[in-house]
């Protein structure tokens, strides 16, 4: 893939993207407060740690490279 090509695709996937995605684990944590009710504080940071890296996973490859110049 162009560099130009990432650079887009890099641009769209944090402005449209990232902000669904954090509804998205908003909701899931929300979900579990009310199934589970409210975990302890170093359980939510670990999940929220883990949301927060597993985004940008299935990106890594779009991402890499595209500070370059």
């Amino acid at each position: 893939m162009e560099l130009k090509t990432r650079k887009r695709l890099s641009i769209l996937i944090l402005v449209i993207g990232m902000p669904i995605y954090v509804i998205v684990a908003v909701s899931l944590m929300n979900w579990l407060d009310g199934r589970f009710g409210r975990q302890p504080i170093w359980i939510e940071l670990l999940i929220y740690v883990g949301l927060g890296v597993l985004w940008a996973l299935p990106f890594k490859r779009v991402f890499s490279g595209v500070g370059k110049g």
